[in-house]
């Protein structure tokens, strides 16, 4: 599997799920603006049969290495992230996991009782990745539990293993090149800004600078009915050079918590 098949899947999956992104994207280009990836994000639990290991393995196999790990100690989660070792404008990936034994034994009987009837091949196949949800269709109900707990949790429930959000790179844009003014276009497009922590994470001075669109709510088949829920975001990122004169190229973990909230649930209404 070659990586640009791998990430051009990764990409359909995600762009079909969420109308929104596709849009977004045809904005830019409308603005005669070249469009390339940042990073890609995963979500896992740390449970051994889909930890941090199993979700990377494919990345590494096709030149990844990892560079750098973050802990939000608040979500309960760990996260690395990865960069290719031979292709310096390939995507970084950055990959969490939710630490079970942290969470209350409910949650941990919850998703247990999800995760086991999945025969443990499915969790080996390279195909992982582009599966989405591999266990059987979601209880609203279990959703809800989950959501008051961990949003995280929640979300990886109902939507499994894909790519949680792409990341426009503003360093590659010409006019639009700056958090403010990608800000300010998507608001007038009509777009809602995840404003948790303030509408632009992190600062020139930390060398990274991000904003994500707030999820736009999909429609998702529960044993119970049809319910809309919050699916995956795009995000945009600004890096900027140290001494060196290098592009900082990790992530800061305090704003990458507030990124994380852009799958927050939230009505319509709201």
């Amino acid at each position: 599997m070659e990586l640009d098949h791998i990430f051009n899947k990764l990409w359909n999956d995600y762009a079909s799920l969420n109308p929104s992104v596709k849009r977004i994207k045809a904005l830019f280009e409308q603005e005669n603006e070249t469009i390339l990836n940042d990073h890609i994000a995963f979500r896992t639990f740390d449970h051994p049969l889909m930890n941090l290991a199993v979700l990377s393995a494919l990345f590494i196999k096709h030149g990844y290495r990892e560079i750098q790990d973050y802990h939000f100690e608040e979500k309960h989660l760990y996260a690395k992230h990865y960069e290719h070792k031979d292709i310096p404008n390939a995507p970084r990936v950055f990959i969490s996991e939710l630490k079970l034994k942290e969470m209350s034994k409910q949650l941990q009987q919850l998703v247990n009782d999800f995760i086991k009837p999945v025969p443990s091949k499915t969790f080996a196949s390279e195909e992982l990745l582009f599966s989405g949800r591999v266990w059987e269709l979601p209880s609203f109900e279990v959703y809800n539990t989950l959501r008051n707990e961990s949003e995280y949790a929640a979300w990886l429930y109902v939507f499994g293993f894909r790519a949680n959000h792409f990341t426009v790179s503003i360093n590659d844009l010409k006019t639009l090149n700056s958090v403010e003014k990608v800000n300010a276009f998507l608001k007038l497009k009509g777009f809602l800004i995840n404003d948790s922590g303030g509408e632009i994470k992190g600062s020139p001075a930390e060398l990274l600078e991000q904003s994500s669109i707030k999820s736009e709510t999909i429609k998702v088949d529960f044993k119970e009915g049809i319910f809309d829920i919050p699916g995956c975001y795009y995000e945009f990122a600004k890096r900027y050079p140290d001494t060196d004169g290098k592009l900082y190229s990790g992530f800061i973990a305090k704003s990458a918590d507030k990124i994380f909230e852009s799958t927050d649930f939230y009505s319509k209404e709201d």
